[in-house]
C-alpha cells in the first residue's frame, strides 16, 4: 500500500467548486471530488501554520499547550512511526517555515525530505544592496522585511517553470514516478501556495478579466480592510489566479495516479492548514480577528483504495490531528494512546460513532467550538488574557528563540500524560498588541447563518456548548490556568444567572480604569490597553499622565477612538507615530 498527502496552505474552501463556487477555474479540484469523498465537516484544529502541522503530526491539538513551536522530545511524529516501522516516508515542500527557528524538528521526521527556496520572504538570495520597490497599495509593505526578500526572491522566479510551486510538484512527481512500483511509501507533497503573496503568471490572471488601475496588490497585510472596492475586488482574483494555478498542478498528480493505476492501491488525501480572509468580516488574512468560518471551515478530500468509495459528500467533522492514526491505521500500525485524532477509514465501518463536536484556534485566542449547528467562540473574561502559559522543551518562536527576558521566570511543571514522563517548562505567555477579549465572546448558527452575519444570544445552547467544550479540553490535558482564563469551570456545569452575571463582570472589566467621569467607546479602550501594552511597564505612568493632561486640555465630553490617535499625534515622535497608530488602529477594531 501507498500513501500520498497533496497540501496545500490557506486554501479556501469556499473558493472550490466542489463546495458550491461556480466562479473560480478549477477543474481539477472538481476531478478530485469525482475521485474522492468530500468532506463538507472539515475543521482547522492549532493555527496557525505549524501548529497545524504538529496537529497533522502528534494527531492531537497543540494550541491549548503551545504557540509556533517545534515538535517536542516527547511528541509522538506520524512520519517518523512509519519510518520506524517499514514505510519509506518523504517530504517535498516549498513552505519555508519548515526551516526556521520555529519548525525545525519536522522535516527530519522522514526518511528523506527535498526542499524548495523561494517562497514568501524566505531569506534564500542574498543582495546586500536593496531591490527597486514596486508601487504597492499597502504602504507599509516597504518597512516589512519579508517584502524586501521577496521583492529578490521574484527575480528568480519570472517564468512559471522556476516558481517554487512548480518546482516543488515536480519533485513530487518524480518520487511517484521513481517510485510507483514499490510498496509501502507515504508522500508529503506541499506547497506553501496559495498563502500570500499571490505570485501566479499571466495565463492565471487571464482567466480573470477586470478593471483595476491601481498599484500592486497581491499580498494584503494582515490588517482590516482600508482599501477600496476595486482594490479588494482585485486581491481575491490574484487570489484566485494563485488557485487555479495550484489546481494545475493538483492535475498532474491526479494525470499520473491515472496513468499508472494508482487507484487501486495508493490512498490520496488532499488537505490545508487553514483558510484565508479576503475582505470577509472587513478583514484581511488571518491570526488577529477572531477565527471565522472561512479560515476555520477547510476542505478536505479523501480517497481509500481499500473500500473505494468516491464522488460522494460525507458530513462528518474532521480535522488534521484525523491525519495521522488515519495514516497509521492504513498502514496496519498501533496508534498511539496519546493521539486524540481518530482514523478516517473508521467512518466506512459499521457502528461508527459520529464526533459531537471540535476545538480549535490558536494559542491564546478564542477557543473555538464547532458542531453541525452551531460555532460557539469563547474569549477570555479578563483583558489581560491571563493567566496563560506555553509548555515546552523547545522555547522556540516562529522566527527566533525565546529571549532571555521571556526565560527568567520559567517554572518546571510536572509531566501531562502526553508528554510521557517529561517534565516541561512553564513560561508565561506575552500579551501582544492585540487581545482576544475585545472581540467578546460570540455564539453563530452556521447551518442557516454560514458566512456569520448575526451573533445570536441562546443561553441554553450557549450552556450545552460549553459543557462540550470543557469535555474536550479535559480529553487534551488543557492546563487548569485556561479554563481560569475564559472563565468556565472544569466541570463545565455554569448556571444562566452565573452566565449573566459573568457577561456583566466583562462589561465592567472593559473599563480602562482612567478618567473615569469621561465616557469612553470600547475602541478607545482598546486602542490604550495596546498602547499601554506595548510601552515599557517603568515608562506606563508617565504615558498614563500625559493622557489625562491632554484628556483635560481638550474640549471632549466623550473619549472615542479619534481623540487617542490625536494624543498619539501630539505626544509622541514623528517616527514613532505611525507605528504606535498602525497596532492601536488594530486593536481598535472589535468586529
Amino acid at each position: 500500500m501507498k500513501a500520498i498527502m497533496v497540501m496545500f496552505d490557506s486554501l479556501n474552501r469556499h473558493m472550490l467548486p466542489p463546495y458550491g463556487c461556480d466562479w473560480v477555474h478549477a477543474p481539477n479540484f472538481k476531478r478530485l471530488a469525482e475521485k474522492t469523498v468530500t468532506f463538507d465537516n472539515a475543521y482547522v484544529g492549532s493555527l496557525p501554520c505549524m501548529p497545524a502541522r504538529r496537529d497533522l503530526h502528534t494527531g492531537r491539538y497543540n494550541f491549548l499547550h503551545r504557540s509556533w513551536g517545534p515538535l517536542e522530545p516527547f511528541d509522538h511524529s506520524m512520519p517518523e512511526i512509519l519510518k520506524n516501522n517499514g514505510v519509506y516516508t518523504h517530504l517535498v515542500s516549498d513552505h519555508q517555515h519548515y526551516w526556521e527557528d520555529g519548525g525545525a524538528t519536522y522535516h527530519t521526521r522522514y526518511n528523506s525530505w527535498e526542499s524548495i527556496r523561494g517562497q514568501e520572504g524566505d531569506p534564500w538570495k542574498g543582495h546586500v544592496e536593496d531591490p527597486v520597490f514596486p508601487e504597492t497599495e499597502v504602504p507599509e509593505m516597504k518597512e516589512f522585511p519579508l517584502f524586501r526578500q521577496d521583492v529578490i526572491n521574484r527575480e528568480y522566479y519570472k517564468e512559471e517553470k522556476d516558481h517554487p510551486q512548480a518546482l516543488t510538484f515536480e519533485a513530487g512527481l518524480e518520487f511517484i514516478d521513481k517510485n510507483k512500483d514499490q510498496d509501502q511509501w507515504f508522500l508529503q507533497l506541499e506547497t506553501f501556495d496559495p498563502h500570500e503573496p499571490f505570485t501566479s503568471y499571466q495565463k492565471y490572471k487571464d482567466l480573470y478579466p477586470h478593471e483595476y488601475e491601481g498599484k500592486q496588490f497581491d499580498w494584503p497585510p494582515y490588517y482590516f480592510v482600508r482599501e477600496d472596492e476595486q482594490t479588494v475586488e482585485h486581491g481575491k482574483y490574484e487570489y484566485a489566479a494563485l488557485l487555479s494555478m495550484c489546481d494545475h498542478y493538483l492535475g498532474k498528480v491526479l494525470d499520473m495516479m491515472d496513468e499508472n493505476n494508482m487507484w487501486e492501491d495508493t490512498m490520496l488525501i488532499v488537505n490545508t492548514d487553514h483558510g484565508y480572509l479576503l475582505g470577509e468580516h472587513g478583514w484581511w488574512s488571518k491570526s488577529i480577528m477572531p477565527v471565522y468560518q472561512e479560515i476555520a471551515h477547510i476542505p478536505m478530500f479523501i480517497w481509500d483504495p481499500r473500500y473505494k468509495i468516491k464522488g460522494e459528500h460525507h458530513d462528518e467533522i474532521m480535522q488534521l490531528i484525523d491525519i495521522a492514526p488515519t495514516l497509521l491505521e492504513f498502514f496496519d500500525l498501533d496508534i498511539p494512546k496519546e493521539m486524540t485524532g481518530r482514523p478516517i477509514g473508521d467512518l466506512f465501518k459499521e457502528n461508527y460513532k459520529e464526533k459531537e463536536a471540535a476545538l480549535f484556534g490558536f494559542h491564546g485566542g478564542h477557543v473555538n467550538i464547532v458542531d453541525k449547528e452551531h460555532v460557539y467562540m469563547r474569549g477570555p473574561v479578563s483583558p489581560s488574557n491571563q493567566p496563560l502559559y506555553e509548555y515546552t522543551l523547545m522555547p522556540t518562536h516562529m522566527r527566533s528563540m525565546f529571549s532571555v527576558n521571556e526565560l527568567k521566570e520559567i517554572e518546571l511543571a510536572e509531566p501531562f500524560k502526553f508528554t510521557r514522563g517529561a517534565k516541561v517548562l512553564k513560561i508565561e505567555a506575552g500579551s501582544g498588541f492585540v487581545n482576544p477579549f475585545q472581540y467578546g465572546s460570540m455564539l453563530y448558527n452556521i447551518e442557516k447563518d454560514p458566512k456569520q452575519e448575526n451573533e445570536i444570544e441562546d443561553v441554553e445552547i450557549e450552556q450545552k456548548l460549553i459543557k462540550q467544550m470543557v469535555k474536550i479540553m479535559k480529553q487534551h490535558e488543557a492546563p487548569d490556568e485556561q479554563f481560569e482564563r475564559l472563565g468556565i469551570p472544569k466541570d463545565g456545569q455554569i448556571t444562566n444567572d452565573e452566565l449573566t452575571q459573568q457577561k456583566e463582570r466583562t462589561r465592567e472589566a472593559e473599563k480602562i480604569g482612567i478618567l473615569n467621569n469621561y465616557s469612553w467607546t470600547k475602541v478607545a479602550q482598546n486602542k490604550v490597553r495596546a498602547l499601554l501594552n506595548s510601552t515599557p511597564k517603568e515608562n506606563r505612568t508617565a504615558v498614563i499622565d500625559k493622557l489625562e493632561d491632554y484628556i483635560h486640555n481638550v474640549s471632549v465630553k466623550s473619549i472615542d477612538g479619534e481623540v487617542i490617535n490625536s494624543f498619539v499625534d501630539n505626544h509622541f515622535e514623528s517616527a514613532e507615530q505611525e507605528k504606535i497608530k498602525y497596532f492601536i488602529n488594530l486593536a481598535g477594531r472589535t468586529s
